[in-house]
């Protein structure tokens, strides 16, 4: 009897049995399983080639840095363009014998106009003291024994106003007999715009032909990847492998080029920022810090890095898929 209440004690309790998996749990969990085997496998390959690797980055760096560079250029450009377009001022310079009171009177007609926004009076005093401030004229202004600046009235057109409206308001101050120079940089400032306009346009194409081989270089890389494990590919094929899973080691492999080069591309930006930080700093000095120079913003880096891995993985999706296409067995 005791031998019985040991044996049935000694009895281990039966397990509880375990829940089946769903099958949107299952499907979630290999799909996520699939994607970061070739995430990982794929950079495993990469790394296991590394002079193929660095010479590739390199091309990709180079095709993503130089127009990157230029709109750099010319976003520094656009910036000194819109002061430019801001100082839209027209100087008027009265004659010699032109008093303060005549001054002031043609100063209130002028605001009547509607084309006027502001009209500033300058007296002869104040310009000397404004020459008085910019450096290198001091020792020069005290060989003077009399005041040869006129008075001066700055007439800034309203921002509503035609660029031409401005031009022929211009040419009408010059007919006015008080009126002895009228200074108006309009054609120059339409120059500067169009030259602008003009190398963005050409940035646009350089940018379009370099985004071209750079979905060469990965298309042509990601093909001979492909032809290296062609024995590889037709066996998962036979044994009922879709498309999409043969495809995506390849595209993930497009995409850790694509953001490798547009790192890289980035830290070659800043290095030359950085070379060229020292000359920049010394030019916007000698004009009294009147254009400031600025590097890449982080939206403008976040876009770029993007764009990269936006053009590797396209470029990888289109030589996987046809060449994967082609390899199919019958």
């Amino acid at each position: 009897m005791n031998r019985r209440v040991e044996k049935n004690r000694a009895k281990p309790a039966a397990p509880e049995p375990r829940q089946p998996l769903s099958g949107s749990t299952f499907s979630l969990r290999a799909w996520r399983e699939q994607h970061l085997y070739s995430l990982f496998s794929s950079l495993g390959r990469l790394a296991g080639r590394p002079i193929a690797t660095a010479l590739t980055l390199a091309v990709l760096c180079l095709a993503l840095a130089l127009p990157l560079l230029f709109w750099l250029l010319l976003d520094n450009a656009r910036g000194l363009g819109g002061q430019v377009e801001d100082a839209r001022a027209i100087s008027v310079f009265l004659k010699p014998d032109i008093d303060a009171a005549a001054a002031n009177q043609l100063a209130e007609r002028l605001r009547g106009d509607a084309q006027v926004g502001s009209v500033v009076v300058q007296s002869p005093e104040q310009g000397l003291d404004e020459f008085r401030s910019r450096a290198g004229f001091t020792d020069a202004l005290k060989l003077l024994h009399y005041n040869p600046l006129p008075t001066l009235l700055i007439v800034s057109p309203r921002a509503s106003a035609a660029a031409d409206a401005s031009a022929k308001f211009a040419a009408q101050l010059r007919g006015d007999p008080a009126v002895d120079l009228v200074q108006y940089d309009a054609q120059w400032r339409q120059r500067l715009s169009a030259i602008v306009e003009l190398a963005e346009r050409g940035a646009a194409v350089l940018a379009a032909l370099l985004a071209l081989a750079a979905l060469l270089v990965i298309g042509n890389t990601v093909r001979l990847d492909i032809a290296g494990r062609a024995e590889e590919i037709a066996v998962m094929q036979l044994l009922g492998a879709d498309d999409g899973f043969v495809r995506r080691p390849f595209l993930y492999t497009g995409l850790w080029y694509g953001m490798l080069a547009g790192v890289m591309s980035l830290m070659l930006i800043a290095i030359v920022e950085w070379f060229l930080a020292a000359p920049l700093a010394a030019l916007t000095a000698s004009y009294d810090h009147r254009f400031a120079v600025h590097a890449l913003s982080l939206q403008a880096m976040g876009g770029a890095l993007a764009a990269s891995i936006m053009l590797g993985w396209l470029g990888a999706l289109i030589a996987a898929s046809r060449h994967i296409a082609f390899g199919q067995p019958k």
